[in-house]
């Protein structure tokens, strides 16, 4: 949907014959379009991957010395080749992905070619956060020609939003201007000619139109030195709870919260989280490393603004320390997080962390075996899969949580034809809840057992009460019957 222009916004397309931009005052040569062909798995048919797709973004330099380039994670996810253009060249250069940041939708890359470094100007991220009602400048490639684009709009809100690259919730910028497909990626400058952020989503049009989202410089300054301090991507901490707010006075009666205290409800903690070592459902989080918590679950951020106390977290890098203030039995405590650590997911919102990014899976006689993700849920039932999945895999993905760091749930995810799975076709995407007698932890799990399964018959145990037999030394031969036939293996 073409982009409309708010009244006194600038939204224009610069060319050749525009050469006279210094008093933009930004440096629109460090800004390059970046073209990426991405091989995205089929999560319903593990064993493949869908057609090529082709897509562009934008990016910019921010390190010429150590040749640093930075763009949105989804404009280079499944990415099988990327490549970088400079502005007002007709060359586009092989660039490689140096890491990826999913949480916070940033990711790092390099151009080998000297020539593409020649003159290349770079960003000066700024350190500081704007305030409200200040004026940006979005600099990308978006849908609709071919040239550099530069859109001016304001800052309208600062809060901890939705990314939902990885559902991660962090600090955001909210613009009165559109990001439009190929814009993410992009710079925003302030009147400086700093970057203040990334620009990386807008709202759905049904919803309001002109309004675009930027990654705030703080967020994309801790995936930089997250790269620096572990040599790797590590994330954004989270602690690990499920809260309620204490805005209700018999609530904060009732759990013996003075006048003068203010926090929130911890109704559960996430068993593989470091909170778990010292946190207990029930208590009252009353300060975060000594930053008082408000009833409403949020923190003092600047003069006449509150964020969500999620953000505090986020700030802290994993591996470090962290105090919490409780009020636990009516008694205040003070108590310390030696190393935060990230949780473990019970049904992941994507697989890129892996060591081998993609879904995986095992097949025994036409049973096609893979683990619950919502990628698998998206593929299987489409965007609206809250509302079109099974119920009970909804509420696994909604609200169960891992008891341990190797748990997964093992989904039964289709039935391929063959004489040995006749009148089974109907179990799909259940899932497995054990093999034989014994319970299944993950999906290697569920494979060890299969494979060690000594009786005459193998037995698969799936929700719903439901029960899956076949002969076991039948079921190994028609495998490679099945994959063969199948698969072409």
């Amino acid at each position: 949907m073409p982009q409309k222009k708010n009244k006194g916004s600038l939204n224009r397309q610069v060319s050749g014959e525009d050469e006279d931009l210094s008093a933009l005052g930004v440096p629109l040569d460090a800004v390059v379009k970046i073209w990426c062909a991405h091989s995205i798995p089929n999560f319903s048919l593990p064993w493949q991957r869908r057609r090529q797709e082709r897509s562009t973004g934008s990016g910019f330099c921010i390190d010429t010395d150590r040749r640093v380039l930075i763009t949105n994670a989804h404009c280079v996810e499944w990415h099988a080749q990327v490549k970088a253009q400079r502005r007002g060249s007709d060359v586009k250069h092989l660039a490689k992905v140096l890491s990826i940041g999913w949480e916070c939708d940033a990711a790092v890359l390099t151009v080998e070619n000297d020539e593409f470094w020649e003159g290349l100007q770079q960003v000066k991220l700024s350190q500081k956060l704007p305030h409200l009602e200040e004026d940006v400048l979005c600099v990308g490639f978006p849908i609709g020609g071919d040239t550099i684009s530069v859109t001016s709009g304001v800052i309208s809100r600062i809060e901890v939003t939705t990314y939902t690259q990885a559902s991660a919730e962090l600090l955001g910028i909210q613009i009165d201007a559109a990001i439009n497909s190929g814009n993410s990626g992009g710079p925003a400058f302030n009147r400086n000619g700093e970057c203040v952020g990334i620009a990386f989503q807008s709202m759905n049009a049904d919803e309001a139109e002109n309004i675009g989202y930027v990654i705030p410089s703080l967020v994309v300054t801790h995936f930089l030195k997250d790269l620096l301090k572990h040599g790797k991507y590590t994330g954004f901490p989270t602690l690990g709870v499920e809260t309620q707010t204490m805005e209700n006075s018999q609530l904060r009666e009732a759990f013996g919260m003075s006048h003068k205290q203010k926090g929130v409800l911890i109704n559960r903690v996430t068993p593989t989280s470091a909170a778990a070592e010292v946190l207990k459902a029930n208590d009252i989080l009353l300060a975060f490393d000594g930053e008082p918590i408000g009833n409403d679950g949020t923190v003092r951020f600047r003069k006449h603004e509150r964020v969500m106390c999620s953000w505090l977290v986020a700030q802290k890098f994993f591996g470090e320390t962290a105090t919490l203030t409780v009020l636990r039995e009516g008694k205040e405590l003070e108590l310390k997080i030696e190393s935060l650590y990230p949780e473990v997911p019970l049904v992941p919102v994507h697989l890129f962390n892996k060591p081998v990014p993609g879904p995986s899976y095992f097949i025994v006689a036409g049973l096609v075996f893979t683990v619950l993700s919502e990628p698998l849920l998206e593929s299987e039932f489409g965007a609206d899969w809250e509302h079109k999945a099974p119920i009970e895999m909804v509420k696994s993905a909604i609200q169960s949580r891992a008891d341990s760091r190797d748990q997964q749930l093992v989904v039964l995810t289709q039935v391929l034809a063959h004489e040995l799975t006749m009148g089974y076709d109907h179990l799909e995407n259940m899932q497995l809840l054990a093999v034989g007698d014994v319970p299944v932890l993950n999906l290697r799990h569920a494979m060890e057992l299969t494979e060690a399964c000594e009786g005459p018959y193998l037995r698969f145990n799936l929700q719903q009460n439901q029960v899956l037999i076949l002969r076991a030394a039948e079921a190994r031969n028609a495998t490679a019957e099945v994959l063969e036939k199948q698969l072409g293996r």
